[in-house]
């Protein structure tokens, strides 16, 4: 006789710790090996700039911001599989569907791989044209498409490193999955530093660090999923794509993938700013590698928040999925809290030290004296970036993918993108493209705490009349 697993609960330990383990606790062990993961990840990439910078000069680290439209471009397509298979696969096993769960990854990495082609044939082909509309000069464009026809060719790994490790994180295996990070990232530094200034190869041997990091990554994850002790895996029947599969996946991961895409639109933006109000095309040159350096040191406060989040993900989507609300309320405070204390300390640190952060990543003393102000400007509301994160996964974790996304867009479209085209007309000149950044988190911020505070009310109710239908049932009972 065939048995279904659908039809059998899920007894394994990691979800009834999810069902029944203190929230604080259960947060930090999700969310510390997450932060640990992130960290690292966002380090190796500040590294790569800090090498590229000492090692190759500032027009290096312009060409190398040049390149962010398009990574980020890239990188969203990962996103959008990646987060909309691993909050799915958290609320299939909330409802003890591990069937469920495993079609859904069997579904994600066919949408990868057609998505991935879609980018990649694209993007390579098009290449110097893209860059130069995106700002780049005679000085920065070898740099930028040296590093580009490295690195696009394996972002196919990127995605399948990043994307699934967010999976392996929402099915249990919070650990390894921090292990994913930190073994790509300390074979990325390593490389860095053995091709950046041991064999001298500049800008291209960051590239070929990436690469390899990520394709060592990438083996890594697809081990695990591959292997019959992973409570999800890859099975020959569910590795096929289905519509059902692919809309759910879909519907969820629009919300990130929506953010990471205008994110590209947003830096396509602001470079071409830089080269409209500048004096001189060198000037431009400086300010966007200003700006590459102050999204180095940002970065390292998003990741914090992002690992956070990440750990209160399968928390929130396991609960959902089993109608504990309470416990899901609890987890989204807890990990408000923390979020809001990690980005408000990162904002005070812009504030207190530019000058020692940005000379880690250049000597160049005109690009020194500009990264400072854009520093202490384009920090000083960052805060509300660990509200903004925090709820745009909350309504993520719980497969609401319309709030998600209306957060996601609130600072990419609805504030940032038209305070870029105004505020510098209206104050004049470059500093208005600064101001931009910390206005766009502050209204962001507010906006995430209105709906916040809206959803979190109806669930409170639900969670009252959910506990007094659990009385009524114990009295007809006894």
């Amino acid at each position: 006789m065939h048995v279904n697993n659908t039809d059998i609960p899920v007894k394994d330990p990691r979800t009834v710790m999810l069902e029944h383990e203190k929230i604080p606790k259960l947060l930090l062990h999700y969310a510390i090996p997450a932060v640990i993961g992130m960290l690292v990840n966002g380090l190796y990439n500040v590294v790569d700039r800090i090498f590229i910078g000492q090692g190759a000069g500032e027009y290096a680290i312009a060409g190398l911001t040049i390149t962010f439209p398009i990574l980020i471009f890239m990188q969203a397509f990962g996103m959008l599989i990646g987060s909309g298979a691993s909050a799915r696969v958290s609320i299939y096993l909330g409802k003890h569907n591990r069937d469920g769960a495993d079609a859904i990854l069997g579904n994600a990495i066919i949408l990868t791989l057609i998505t991935q082609l879609l980018c990649i044939v694209p993007v390579m082909i098009w290449m110097k044209p893209l860059l130069i509309a995106f700002g780049a000069s005679e000085r920065t464009l070898p740099y930028a498409v040296e590093y580009l026809t490295i690195v696009v060719p394996g972002n196919i790994l990127t995605t399948l490193s990043f994307g699934y490790n967010a999976i392996m994180r929402a099915s249990g295996y919070p650990k390894k999955a921090m292990w994913t990070m930190i073994i790509g990232a300390l074979t990325n530094i390593i490389l860095d530093a053995l091709f950046i200034f041991g064999f001298g190869w500049g800008i291209r041997g960051a590239a070929w660090a990436t690469f390899i990091a990520m394709l060592v990554s990438a083996v890594w994850v697809m081990h695990h999923f591959f292997s019959k002790n992973s409570l999800v895996r890859f099975r020959r029947l569910a590795m096929k794509l289905s519509w059902k599969e692919s809309l759910e996946i879909l519907s969820i991961g629009i919300s990130p993938f929506l953010m990471q895409l205008l994110s590209s639109v947003v830096n396509v933006v602001i470079n071409r700013s830089f080269v409209g109000y500048a004096s001189t095309s060198q000037d431009a040159d400086i300010a966007i590698a200003a700006y590459g350096i102050l999204n180095s040191f940002a970065m390292i406060g998003v990741m914090f928040v992002l690992g956070i989040s990440q750990g209160m993900q399968p928390i929130v989507g396991y609960n959902y999925g089993a109608r504990l609300y309470g416990r899901v309320l609890q987890t989204f405070k807890t990990c408000l809290s923390f979020n809001i204390a990690v980005s408000g300390l990162t904002a005070l640190s812009a504030l207190i030290f530019p000058y020692a952060l940005t000379r880690l990543f250049t000597t160049s003393e005109t690009l020194t004296d500009y990264t400072v102000t854009a520093i202490r400007v384009g920090m000083c509301a960052f805060v509300f970036v660990g509200v903004q994160i925090s709820s745009t996964q909350f309504f993520q974790s719980m497969g609401m993918p319309m709030k998600a996304m209306v957060l996601s867009l609130s600072r990419q479209v609805i504030f940032l993108l038209p305070l870029l085209i105004i505020l510098p007309v209206i104050i004049g000149g470059l500093i208005g493209v600064w101001l931009a950044l910390p206005l766009s988190d502050a209204l962001s911020g507010a906006l995430a705490i209105m709906l916040v505070v809206g959803h979190v009310r109806r669930m409170k109710r639900m969670t009252h009349n959910t506990a007094e239908l659990e009385t009524e049932t114990e009295k007809v009972i006894d």
